[in-house]
């Protein structure tokens, strides 16, 4: 799956071998690994740019693209399906080398990706929850149309904090 973007130079594509270089660089930096889970490794090593890229380009529901700038993968968007009676709910998600932050880059990726998620009619609801240290990842989210559903107080303990989360939703109205 390859998804260009209004941005140029910029789409959304699968995970590659020849991305493991990349994404250890722009991975492998403790501001990206403080805003994301706690399954997303600190420090980033090859090695788990290599479980990354296997796993990435599974066969499931979820969907995990790189975000190729120029030709390069500087970043990862996606999202991931739920299961059971979540089943039609994905956990959407993303991060962007530090390098990278400020230029509207994952607002256009986003928009890409939601646009597509929109056409597959896979999903009714997207959800992003956001540590409320982050006010940009909120912003994107706003810029795509999510909107604030609820503040989940002392819900996240990352890096020696107890802090609050901020979870944002996107419904996608109509059945598949």
């Amino acid at each position: 799956m390859i998804l260009e973007t209004d941005k140029p130079g910029l789409r959304l594509r699968h995970w590659q071998i020849a991305d493991k270089a990349s994404l250890v660089e722009q991975a492998n930096n403790r501001k990206i690994w403080r805003n994301l889970t706690d399954t997303f490794p600190s420090p980033y090593t090859e090695t788990d740019a290599d479980f990354w890229i296997a796993h990435a380009n599974r066969p499931t529901r979820s969907l995990h693209l790189a975000i190729e700038l120029q030709g390069r993968a500087v970043g990862a968007i996606g999202v991931i399906a739920g299961e059971g009676v979540y089943q039609r709910t994905g956990k959407f998600g993303y991060w962007l080398g530090e390098a990278f932050w400020g230029q509207g880059i994952v607002t256009a990726a986003g928009r890409a990706l939601v646009a597509q998620l929109r056409l597959s009619r896979e999903f009714a609801r997207l959800e992003a929850p956001v540590f409320a240290w982050n006010p940009a990842s909120m912003r994107v989210l706003e810029k795509l149309g999510f909107e604030r559903e609820g503040l989940l107080r002392a819900s996240v303990c990352k890096d020696g904090e107890l802090i609050d989360s901020v979870l944002y939703a996107l419904l996608i109205p109509g059945e598949p």
